[in-house]
C-alpha cells in the first residue's frame, strides 16, 4: 500500500491510497467466504463453496465490491498511523479506481483533532467562596416541607391569598377560543405565583359558584409564542374553595420524616442544604476555571465534526429537558415557529464553546497523562448496571462501545477537573477509601482472626 497525503483547510487532511491487487488478496477470499455463507449454492453445504466457485458464479468484481469496505477501512487506518495523525469522526470516501486484478484507489478526507496550545494555569485565577447556610435558609426549607403536607378543607366564603380553588378556565383571544386554553377543575394555590402574573389576585374574594371574567397579558417570554405579550381574555367558575391547614413544626411533624426530633431535622436539613450549596459552588468554580482556560488558550481551526457531534448532544439534551417538563418537541417547536434544523443552527455558538472546554480537558489529560485504567471503568459500569438494573435498554446500551467511550471520557473529565482544582486552587480531592474485605467468616477481621472466629 502507498499513500499521499494533502493538508487542506479546517484541520482536514486528503489521503490518496493506492492498494495493489496482491495486498487485498486476503480480503477477497474473506469476502467470498462471506457470500458463500449468505447464499446457496448447488452441490455445496453453505459456505463451504471454494474460492472458483463463486468466481464462477458471482464473478470477480461482485467478490470485490464485498471486500471494498475492509480493504479501504484496513489501509486508511494504516496511512493514518504511518503518518501519526490524530483523527476524529469517520472519514469521507471515494472510490477512484475499483477492477479486478488492477489496483484499488481511493481518497479519504479527513478531520484531524485540532491542537490546543493551554493557558498557563498559574496565570488562572479563581477564588473559591465560603459556603454558609444560615438559620434563615433553614426554616425557609421547613417551610417549603410543612407546605408540601397540607390538609384541604372544604370552605364556606370568599377565597383569601392562604386558600386553594378549583376553577373552570376558558382562555379567548380576540374573542376566539384558545387553542389548548381550556381547562376544567383546575386547582390554583393563592399563596403562590401563577404562570400568568396577576392570575391569583383576580381569584382573591371569589367563592363557590362564582363566575368572572377578565383580561391579563402573558408574559413576553412564555414558551407560547402565539400568547407571549399578548393580552388573553379569561372566563373563570370556581367550584370549590379550600382552606390549606399545615402541620406544626414539632417533634410529630418530624416523626413524619423519620426523625425522633425538631432539633434533629433542623440539623439534618442544614447539613444537606450545606451539601447542596457546596456542589453548586463546586460547579460554579469548575465552569469558571474552564471558561477562563478556554478564553486564555489557543486552538487550531475547528472542524465542523467536532462542533456538529456537540450541537446533536445539545439537541438531545433539549429534548430529553422537554420530555421530562411533558412537553413535545413538536409543540415546542411550533410555538418558537422554528424547525428542527433552526434550532439545532441556533446551538452554533454555544457547541463552539463547549467544543473547546473538550479539547481542553483533552490536552489537560494527555499533558498529564491522566488515564483511565480498565478497573476504574469497570466498576463505574458495575455501578450504572446496578443503578439501572430494571431498564433493559439502559443495560444493553452499556454493551455498545460508543457508550462506553463516553464513560471512560466523563471519568477522565473529572479526574481532569480534580488536576485542575489542584493546580488552580490548591485544593487536594481526597480518594474515597477502599472498602475493607470482609472475612468470609463475615467478620471484619482486619487485624486478624481470633480463636473463636469461625473462619479457623
Amino acid at each position: 500500500m502507498k499513500h499521499e497525503l494533502k493538508k487542506l483547510e479546517n484541520s482536514q487532511v486528503e489521503f490518496t491510497i493506492t492498494v495493489e491487487p496482491k495486498e487485498y488478496e486476503v480480503d477477497m477470499k474473506a469476502a467470498s467466504s462471506r457470500i458463500a455463507e449468505k447464499t446457496n449454492i448447488k452441490g455445496f453445504r453453505k459456505g463451504k463453496a471454494p474460492y472458483d466457485k463463486i468466481v464462477q458464479d458471482f464473478g470477480e468484481l461482485k467478490i470485490l465490491e464485498e471486500a471494498l469496505q475492509t480493504i479501504v477501512q484496513k489501509n486508511f487506518f494504516k496511512a493514518v498511523n504511518e503518518e501519526k495523525l490524530d483523527t476524529i469522526g469517520m472519514p469521507q470516501i471515494n472510490v477512484e479506481k475499483m477492477a479486478p486484478e488492477n489496483e484499488v484507489i481511493f481518497k479519504a478526507t479527513v478531520a484531524l483533532m485540532p491542537t490546543v496550545k493551554l493557558a498557563d494555569l498559574t496565570k488562572i485565577k479563581v477564588e473559591k467562596k465560603e459556603v454558609k447556610v444560615d438559620t434563615k435558609q433553614v426554616d425557609e426549607a421547613l417551610g417549603h416541607l410543612q407546605k408540601m403536607q397540607p390538609k384541604e378543607v372544604l370552605k364556606k366564603g370568599k377565597a383569601t391569598d392562604k386558600d386553594k380553588v378549583v376553577i373552570d378556565m376558558d382562555m379567548f383571544l380576540d374573542k376566539v377560543p384558545v387553542e389548548g386554553g381550556q381547562t376544567k377543575k383546575h386547582g390554583v394555590y393563592l399563596s403562590e405565583k401563577y404562570y400568568i402574573p396577576g392570575m391569583e389576585q383576580e381569584l382573591i374574594g371569589l367563592e363557590k359558584d362564582s363566575k368572572k371574567e377578565f383580561t391579563l397579558e402573558f408574559p413576553k417570554e412564555h414558551y407560547q409564542k402565539h400568547l407571549a405579550g399578548k393580552k388573553v381574555d379569561f372566563s373563570i367558575k370556581v367550584h370549590d374553595v379550600f382552606e390549606l391547614q399545615y402541620p406544626n413544626l414539632d417533634d410529630t411533624f418530624a416523626k413524619t420524616l423519620g426523625l425522633e426530633t425538631m432539633d434533629k431535622l433542623k440539623t439534618t436539613m442544614q447539613e444537606n442544604l450545606t451539601k447542596e450549596e457546596e456542589r453548586k459552588e463546586a460547579q460554579r468554580i469548575e465552569a469558571e476555571m474552564l471558561t477562563k482556560i478556554v478564553d486564555a488558550s489557543k486552538f487550531d481551526a475547528i472542524p465542523e465534526v467536532i462542533v456538529t457531534a456537540e450541537k446533536q448532544k445539545m439537541f438531545y439534551e433539549l429534548k430529553a429537558d422537554l420530555e421530562k417538563q411533558g412537553m413535545d418537541m413538536e409543540k415546542y417547536l411550533e410555538s418558537l415557529k422554528k424547525t428542527e434544523e433552526e434550532i439545532f443552527n441556533d446551538f452554533q455558538e454555544g457547541a463552539e464553546k463547549r467544543a473547546k472546554a473538550a479539547l481542553v480537558s483533552r490536552q489537560v489529560a494527555k499533558d498529564n497523562k491522566i488515564e483511565v485504567p480498565q478497573g476504574e471503568l469497570t466498576e463505574e459500569i458495575e455501578m450504572i448496571k446496578k443503578a439501572y438494573k430494571d431498564n433493559e435498554q439502559a443495560q444493553e446500551n452499556l454493551k455498545r462501545p460508543e457508550v462506553l467511550e463516553t464513560i471512560a471520557v466523563s471519568i477522565q473529565n473529572r479526574k481532569v477537573m480534580d488536576h485542575l482544582k489542584k493546580e488552580i486552587l490548591g485544593i487536594e480531592i481526597q480518594k474515597p477509601e477502599e472498602k475493607k474485605q470482609d472475612c468470609e467468616c463475615g467478620d471484619d477481621c482486619e487485624n486478624g482472626c481470633d480463636e473463636k472466629c469461625e473462619c479457623k
